[in-house]
């Protein structure tokens, strides 16, 4: 299976940026971008990123406005908050080699620890993302539920089995470029599979079955009151404490409450991950006594905010009139 595996790879692997060179810092950042996102979608920014921070220490050295600059559009920031932590500790004390010592890095949970071990340092362990998941998941026939600890066990164990080698850098990358363009979720290209004739899912007739759906999570509704005060084409922006979702993000004062039902009236929708939120604005221009320096430039608001929640309020506001 190793060596059909890597035929195959190195026949049709695809050509990008972070595959250029085995550098530990360039396929960390791929890695952490490409979570919840499609290669085709990450490329721009991440060439725009590493033309901005080439090296670690570029990254360590930034502010961390200009960092979540550089992340503006790939969402889920705390993931830009985390790699600019790990940079300044990375670019004091140098890269660690292993998966076990990545782990210990703010951001790095056991796939990224892994792959940046497996790809830079060639450490044999094996990586497990959702490409992968499907991947071992069909070829085994397994009807596991993956998202369990306990029964996700058995997944690691074979992709850390097929790792065993001096080429698991390149066995690690073909099961993920597998998954992403021939063992698909949904169509998957079983002719083109290399590990076709030893496919349980295919020779079942279960292709469509595998992986086993993961429950969706119950959602959760939310009302957001926002107060906003405006001053001199200005707007009174503090930290968000009040809400799950979007946390340590600058956002007008508000207060915030899990609901049973939306409300039948709101200025604004909007969804993060299993939150439907509803935002209800109010606009004023004689502030109370407030922090100094926590007003804001509308023009600047986009550098210290790049979520697209506050992009819709500051539409909203436009709309208006009243900035």
């Amino acid at each position: 299976m190793q060596k059909e595996l890597l035929n195959w790879y190195r026949a049709n692997k695809r050509d990008l940026p972070w595959r250029k060179n085995r550098d530990a810092y360039r396929i960390w950042i791929s890695e952490v971008m490409l979570q919840q996102t499609t290669v085709a979608a990450v490329v721009p920014y991440y060439e725009k990123f590493m033309k901005r921070f080439p090296k670690v220490q570029d990254l360590a050295k930034a502010t961390e406005p200009e960092v979540l600059e550089m992340w503006a559009g790939l969402g889920y920031y705390s993931r830009a908050r985390n790699i600019h932590k790990a940079a300044k500790q990375i670019s004091t004390q140098g890269f660690p080699q292993t998966a076990e010592e990545l782990l210990e890095l703010p951001g790095f949970g056991p796939y990224t620890s892994r792959a940046v071990a497996s790809l830079s340092y060639n450490e044999k362990v094996g990586v497990l993302d959702g490409n992968v998941i499907r991947v071992l998941s069909r070829v085994h026939g397994l009807k596991l539920n993956w998202w369990l600890p306990k029964e996700r066990i058995q997944l690691q164990s074979l992709s850390d089995q097929l790792a065993q080698t001096e080429y698991n850098s390149e066995i690690n990358q073909g099961m993920m470029e597998l998954g992403a363009t021939v063992c698909t979720p949904k169509k998957p290209l079983c002719l083109l599979c290399p590990w076709k004739t030893q496919c349980v899912a295919l020779k079942k007739n279960i292709v469509d079955q595998l992986p086993l759906s993961k429950p969706k999570q119950d959602g959760e509704i939310w009302h957001w009151q926002m107060q906003i005060y405006t001053h001199k084409n200005k707007i009174y922006l503090e930290k968000n404490e009040a809400t799950p979702f979007l946390p340590h993000m600058m956002f007008p004062i508000g207060k915030a409450e899990k609901a049973k039902k939306k409300p039948s009236k709101f200025d604004i929708k909007h969804s993060v991950t299993k939150y439907d939120i509803y935002i209800n604005l109010k606009t004023s221009n004689k502030a109370p006594k407030l922090a100094k320096t926590n007003w804001f430039d509308v023009n600047d608001i986009k550098k210290i905010n790049h979520s697209s929640l506050m992009t819709k309020i500051l539409k909203k506001l436009e709309q208006l009139d009243k900035i």
